[in-house]
């Protein structure tokens, strides 16, 4: 047998962890307004027997930057407003990487040299 489970994902740079069954299914993600929130639905199996696996999301606004190695699962929207939200699942070996990693040497600062930063203070 197998279930499906709701699972609210927090925004911001960290990642949210999730505790789900081996052999999980991500099936649905969705912004929810009254909640002001994404929430994630997982399939998994029901046997309790099945090992647990901890696995980690992120959510990131259109436009943010994210590690090549995280892998893209679906998009939510706020349907009254402009924001959309989209959720990757991140790598284990990620969660334990500093930050300069992700950032190869010499690329200190790609957005400010595209203008992005001083673009954001414009809005």
């Amino acid at each position: 047998m197998k279930t499906i489970h709701k699972f609210r994902l927090a925004a911001g740079k960290e990642p949210t962890t999730l505790t789900l069954r081996e052999g999980f299914r991500v099936v649905r993600c969705e912004y929810l307004m009254p909640q002001k929130a994404v929430f994630l639905w997982v399939q998994q199996p029901l046997n309790v027997s099945t090992p647990l696996v901890d696995r980690h999301f992120r959510v990131a606004m259109s436009g943010e930057p994210v590690p090549d190695s995280f892998e893209y699962l679906d998009t939510a929207l706020d349907p009254f407003g402009p924001e959309a939200y989209h959720v990757f699942e991140v790598p284990e070996e990620e969660m334990h990487a500093a930050p300069e990693e992700y950032v190869e040497e010499g690329e200190k600062a790609p957005l400010e040299r595209t203008g992005w930063r001083a673009a954001q203070y414009v809005f």
